[in-house]
């Protein structure tokens, strides 16, 4: 589920994370990475491994892991919470 309240734009990036409740109580995250506009526009989406116990926890994540692959500090975002 994506809130655009979590979306950052870095440059000419779009970075949105992506966040699923699983079946367990888990949750799990993707980051979306946006470049260009109309028929230009490139989106990659990164599936990532590692599962929370907090939907903010796992938004906190992607954000930075998003950032990261654009090559942004990804000290914009704290990312301090646990995750298993």
């Amino acid at each position: 589920m994506n809130e655009a309240s979590h979306n950052i734009t870095a440059g000419k990036y779009l970075i949105s994370p992506l966040v699923k409740l699983l079946e367990n109580g888990w949750y799990a995250a993707s980051v979306s990475i946006r470049s260009g506009t109309g028929s230009g526009t490139h989106d990659r989406v990164l599936r990532l491994t590692r599962l929370f116990r907090s939907k903010l926890a796992a938004v906190q994540y992607a954000t930075a892991e998003g950032l990261q692959w654009i090559g942004q500090r990804p000290s914009l975002v704290s990312t301090g919470a646990l995750a298993l």
